[in-house]
């Protein structure tokens, strides 16, 4: 098994777990890899070290990584605390779909039982709903976000 650093052209890093290299190849070159935050299908490998034990050697005190500056693991937190957010909300919410506008209403209104709510709504129909007083927040979910979230 070969655990790769990859990175989409968004700069979103993530792990990939593949057979061999030239699997990682084959599935590239298919087009079958995506960011698992925005969908993105234009991945790159970025270089890696690989760990070796040997004996007497000792635990390395930075984590062996192609870039470990404080901004790549700053951003890779927030990339795993944006996943976790947005697990939450899936996990929590009933999907309406399109209907979003006119679900919400009814909430709002008393017409259905109050429950937790995602779906679409243009920039037209968040506002209209923001003006009857109907709270409404943007939330882009990952299209990676669409199936089962790991």
């Amino acid at each position: 098994m070969k655990v790769l650093n990859l990175r989409c052209a968004h700069d979103h890093a993530f792990e990939g777990w593949f057979a061999s290299e030239d699997d990682y190849q084959s599935q590239n070159d298919r087009g079958l890899i995506e960011c698992p935050m925005c969908g993105e299908k234009a991945i790159s490998k970025l270089p890696s070290a690989p760990r070796l034990n040997v004996s007497g050697a000792r635990e390395p005190s930075v984590p062996a990584a192609a870039d470990v500056s404080g901004e790549t693991t700053q951003a890779m937190t927030l990339q795993s605390m944006w996943m976790k957010a947005v697990q939450h909300v899936m996990a929590t919410t009933v999907d309406v779909g399109d209907k979003f506008a006119e679900e919400a209403r009814r909430i709002h209104y008393g017409e259905t039982e109050e429950r937790a709510i995602r779906g679409k709504a243009s920039a037209e129909d968040a506002r209209a709903l923001q003006e009857e007083g109907i709270e409404v927040m943007a939330l882009p979910i990952p299209a990676a976000a669409k199936g089962k979230l790991q």
